[in-house]
């Protein structure tokens, strides 16, 4: 062999070697029957991979990211601005965490119950956002419905602002990745809303529940969903160079999970695109053909009496969701290990909007310097202490412990009153009401009560 076809031979076969090494980096991870995963290109709606992503889904509170176009629809109108004040109702209040706990009749602007309709999932906050736009939770339901028809989500059916538990709130991966494009789309320049790491209320710090954002380099969006029945769901976006994807996976069995899924689907996304001439064709999300069938109900897997601790949104246990034992948590376990693990060239090494200080929130009007203030603190209600019944003995202890504090005080006045009154020489009148006290006039009785 020649050394020039040699030398040929050998070039193609380090690319090929380098090209089978990263159509096997890229290799898409398959989801199980009660997972749904999606992976698109966010400029043209190309999928890069879907598994489940048809089957019809309950969203939890990635029905916030409908209830924020709504909201942000409603801005670019002019219907409200970010400085309206909203009202929190008694049936905002009512709400079922996660929420900020406002008492009804608070008021808080646009700009920051998106703030914290974003953050920190607040149910009340959403409740609070749909009865200021549109007057009632049915009106402002029949705005997400009409949304969502116009923008091509045919598979999604709305009834409340906040994804809490109802069969009839429905969507999937398919219809959350169109809507997270049209946000992306519609509002570039409200684009900060979702991916705001932590907000600050008063005291209380609260991070936002999606921890892409502080893990994965550019990571910048967009929104987590918990209930029993659908399990762990997140629509995660994320930017490098030019290029945005947007990872959608819904019912993982953890927070921790998820978390592990949608970077490892960006990872591959990113790597993927100098060898997309290898991969076949998925045609583009709106394409994506709808499967109709119920959506599963993931409520005894995700919630049942084999889990170590009752699940929650924002839990974030490594080990999964079920017992020790089980090899798919371990599993799981050790892949977000390595995902953390920066000394070994991990995926969630850090993200730069991890070092944003807390956005400061605040109820009432718009503030020119948004600081902490009574009226903040006075927002949430707090627990009333229980009330110590003060006993007779306790109180007789507690009067005696009164006196003898004051004691040493009274005594040295009556001494020194004492000394005074010996120094004077007594008179006869004095002598005489000293020899003859008068007796103490009795005091008038109380008038009987009326």
């Amino acid at each position: 062999m020649s050394p020039s076809v040699k030398w040929v031979a050998q070039a193609f076969a380090q690319v090929f070697l380098a090209t089978l090494a990263a159509a096997v980096l890229v290799a898409p991870a398959r989801a199980s029957n009660n997972e749904a995963v999606l992976l698109i290109d966010a400029a043209t709606g190309k999928v890069l991979q879907a598994e489940n992503a048809t089957v019809p889904w309950h969203p939890a509170s990635l029905s916030k990211l409908m209830t924020t176009y709504v909201t942000l629809q409603a801005v670019k109108d002019g219907r409200i601005s970010f400085d309206t004040l909203l009202t929190v109702s008694p049936a905002a209040a009512a709400q079922t965490p996660s929420k900020m706990g406002f008492r009804p009749g608070i008021q808080v602007t646009v700009d920051n119950a998106l703030k914290m309709l974003l953050v920190h999932s607040a149910n009340d906050i959403a409740w609070v956002l749909a009865e200021g736009i549109d007057g009632s939770i049915d009106k402002f339901a029949e705005e997400m419905n009409a949304t969502s028809q116009r923008l091509g989500m045919t598979q999604s059916s709305w009834v409340n602002p906040n994804g809490l538990p109802d069969d009839r709130q429905i969507s999937s991966a398919r219809d959350m990745g169109i809507l997270a494009r049209a946000l992306m789309h519609d509002f570039p320049e409200y684009d900060f809303y979702w991916h705001i790491p932590a907000i600050k209320f008063g005291k209380r710090v609260m991070r936002n529940y999606n921890k892409l954002l502080a893990d994965y380099p550019g990571a910048d969006g967009m929104k987590t969903g918990f209930i029993c029945a659908s399990g762990f769901n997140l629509v995660a976006s994320a930017t490098r160079g030019d290029r945005r994807l947007i990872a959608i996976v819904l019912g993982a069995p953890s927070s921790a999970v998820r978390t592990v899924k949608a970077a490892t689907l960006l990872e591959r996304g990113f790597n993927s695109s100098m060898l997309s001439w290898l991969l076949p064709s998925l045609g583009t999300v709106d394409a994506l053909k709808p499967v109709n069938v119920d959506p599963p109900d993931l409520h005894d897997t995700i919630c049942g009496p084999h889990r170590k601790r009752p699940a929650a949104e924002d839990e974030d246990d490594e080990a999964g969701t079920t017992t020790a034992g089980d090899s798919g948590d371990q599993q799981h376990a050790f892949m977000l290990s390595d995902l953390k693990d920066s000394q070994r060239g991990s995926l969630l090494t850090g993200n730069p909007l991890a070092a944003v200080p807390p956005i400061v929130v605040y109820v009432g009007p718009k503030r020119a310097t948004a600081v902490a203030t009574a009226a903040d603190d006075a927002a949430i209600p707090t627990p009333a202490k229980p009330h110590k019944k003060r006993t007779k003995a306790a109180a007789t202890e507690k009067d005696k412990d009164k006196q003898a504090a004051a004691k040493p005080a009274d005594a040295k006045t009556g001494d020194a009153k004492a000394k005074a009154a010996e120094a004077k020489p007594k008179t006869g009148a004095a002598k005489t009401a000293q020899a003859k006290p008068t007796a103490a006039k009795p005091k008038a009785a109380p008038p009987p009560a009326q």
